[in-house]
């Protein structure tokens, strides 16, 4: 073979390995699946099927049902491909494929044998928001850190790898994703000090293909030359006047002017992290967790994801912008390395995260080009939309004027200005001392629950929480596996409900206008939400209640009474014709185990004072106990 040949013949061994999974896209092409955690790798919760409809959706019945036989709560939502549904559940993360062609027959299953001890290190529950499926694969990943590929048929296990380890604090709920020849993966574990990160591996056989860390050095983050080219004001080394950020009695937030910023710095993963800090090199235990569901646009060849809040709650032992936690990220898929990234929150100090799913989708601009946009709808209350090749910021408006922690967002920057609505306290918190009322609370304006973006009318549909949040916060030091939150004696958080008539909110968002065209009010927090092509909406709620809405008005259309709480995401599907729509019922979360411990521990401060999430056993949600639900006409 002469050396041209060679050249011709690598060329095409690599084309065929970065295509090694026509298999998913040929399921996603077909809109009668369910084949990605979101749908589609644009991460929309938007079906194309539209047989149930605003004038028959009425005239849903109960199709079929299946117990999983496991308790807590139960997110995400099964793939459908070709007539196969991968059912996954809580800890320990069982999973059953059943034959949609033959009475829901178990075809098989898969048992993980998981030490019990890793849901102690576990938080906001023993969670695990779905599956992937690729290269004639089904991937989990375990709550105990191992990534284990399935044979699709046999339910056989391929390989296996181990990608956190749970004695050091490092979990995983996040739902992988195929994109490719890799299947993409994260970690948990930021409440117990752990440096997490996003790691790749490949389809064939599990080698680890790269590994970016949400903290320390660039080479390790994957941040090149050419990271934030367009916006090298996202690389600044401190956005705030007074670089203790305001952890000192009467240190200033206010921002610095894009003149005073030092900007286009490198190694903002360590500069950042300024000294003193709790723990040397706070870095090194830095927190940005990747839990969120990722998305991808082939486009650009990038993935685009979230990282959670820094390393210990506290933020008076933090001093500095601490990126790259709370940071949204966009990298190159093939080698990891970063394009671009923004820190949605600098010195992140109420748990609010960057970890929502990122959306795809596709607008023109002002010169009316077809433009690929991103958008997340953070738990720091704003919504963000970016120029999805370079991270440009197009937009950053308010969830809804409760939040009040900052007052506005620098399209410029990206930098928040924080705002600090009792003048007798700092905004931030300091140890022995309780803090404001801040809106929102940790769980988010929105939390993990994902929004859907109808393409048809250009509509982003979310959950909003109404809570606020007060903190009191302390320096225990780190001890590795044990909880580095830093609160007090009772996890040093107190929810209150803004209204108790009203504890959730569906917001219809104009992505054209950025205006929001209608809001529904719900008694109980809200799961994540189900688009169509017939602009029916379905999602459900924490006090048993699995909905359809007209995604035009939010008029109820339908209703059924399911048999727990609901906080994992609706999907539909068909087969033989026939589409359905489904959805786990099975109390968990953040909110359902605030519950289970006001059952038990009912003058506990977590949530109690202000009727908060302590009140939802009077609002008729119920103990968890796993159950599919599956509807049709």
């Amino acid at each position: 073979m002469n050396k041209n040949n060679i050249y011709l013949f690598s060329a095409l061994l690599i084309s065929l390995q970065l295509q090694a999974s026509p298999d998913l896209d040929n399921a996603m092409a077909n809109p009668n699946n369910w084949a990605h955690a979101r749908g589609q790798h644009n991460n929309q919760g938007y079906s194309q099927l539209s047989q149930i409809n605003t004038k028959n959706v009425k005239n849903l019945k109960l199709a079929w049902t299946f117990s999983t036989g496991v308790n807590r709560g139960h997110e995400g939502a099964p793939l459908v491909i070709d007539g196969v549904m991968y059912v996954h559940t809580a800890f320990p993360n069982n999973i059953y494929a059943l034959d949609l062609n033959n009475d829901q027959k178990i075809i098989w299953s898969y048992f993980p044998k998981q030490d019990p001890s890793v849901q102690a290190v576990m938080c906001c529950d023993n969670v695990n928001r779905g599956l992937a499926f690729g290269d004639g694969k089904i991937y989990l990943q375990q709550n105990n850190g191992i990534l284990v590929a399935l044979n699709a048929k046999t339910g056989e296990v391929v390989w296996q790898t181990q990608v956190t380890d749970p004695k050091t604090g490092a979990t995983n709920t996040n739902a992988p994703m195929v994109v490719k020849d890799k299947v993409l993966t994260g970690c948990a574990g930021g409440e117990f000090g752990v440096r997490c990160f996003m790691a790749a591996y490949y389809l064939k056989d599990g080698a680890l293909a790269w590994k970016a860390y949400s903290t320390g050095p660039d080479a390790e983050v994957l941040i090149g030359a050419d990271f934030n080219q367009d916006n090298p004001q996202y690389n600044a080394l401190s956005v705030y006047e007074d670089v203790n950020g305001g952890n000192k009695q009467g240190g200033s937030f206010k921002s610095l002017a894009l003149d005073k910023i030092k900007i286009n710095e490198p190694e903002l993963g360590v500069r950042t992290w300024l000294k003193p800090q709790q723990e040397k090199d706070g870095w090194q235990h830095g927190g940005g967790a990747v839990t969120g569901y990722f998305g991808f646009d082939p486009k650009t060849n990038l993935v685009y994801y979230g990282t959670g809040n820094p390393g210990v709650w506290n933020p008076d032992v933090r001093p500095g912008d601490n990126k790259w936690a709370s940071s949204v990220f966009a990298r190159d898929v093939d080698t990891g390395m970063a394009k671009w990234a923004m820190q949605t929150t600098p010195h992140d100090e109420w748990d609010y995260d960057a970890t929502n799913e990122v959306i795809l989708f596709e607008q023109k601009d002002k010169q009316g080009k077809n433009q690929t946009y991103a958008t997340q709808v953070n738990k720091n209350g704003f919504i963000y939309t970016w120029q999805a090749n370079n991270g440009s910021l197009i937009a950053a408006e308010k969830v809804h004027p409760f939040v009040n922690w900052a007052t506005s967002v620098d399209l410029k920057t990206g930098v928040p200005y924080k705002f600090n609505p009792y003048p007798r306290h700092t905004t931030s918190v300091h140890f022995g001392e309780v803090s404001g009322f801040v809106i929102p609370s940790n769980l988010g304006a929105k939390g993990v629950q994902p929004a859907a973006f109808s393409p048809k009318n250009n509509v982003l549909y979310f959950p909003l929480n109404l809570d606020g949040l007060m903190y009191d916060v302390d320096s225990k030091g780190r001890r590795p596996g044990q909880p580095w939150a830093s609160g007090d004696n009772y996890a040093g958080t107190t929810w209150a409900v803004l209204d108790l008539t009203a504890m959730g909110k569906i917001v219809a968002y104009n992505m054209v206008k950025h205006t929001v065209d209608w809001e529904l009010k719900e008694r109980n927090p809200i799961s994540g939400i189900l688009s169509t092509s017939s602009t029916v909406l379905f999602y459900g709620t924490l006090d048993r209640w699995f909905k359809a809405i007209d995604g035009d008005s939010g008029k109820l259309l339908w209703k059924f009474q399911v048999g727990s709480g609901v906080i994992g995401n609706p999907f539909t599907y068909k087969v033989k014709g026939k589409q359905y729509v489904g959805v786990y019922s099975a109390l968990g979360g953040g909110a359902g185990v605030t519950m289970e411990i006001q059952r038990s521990y009912p003058i506990h401060d977590f949530g109690a004072t202000y009727g908060g999430y302590g009140k939802l056993p009077k609002f008729n949600a119920t103990p968890s106990g796993g159950i599919l639900q599956v509807f049709s006409l």
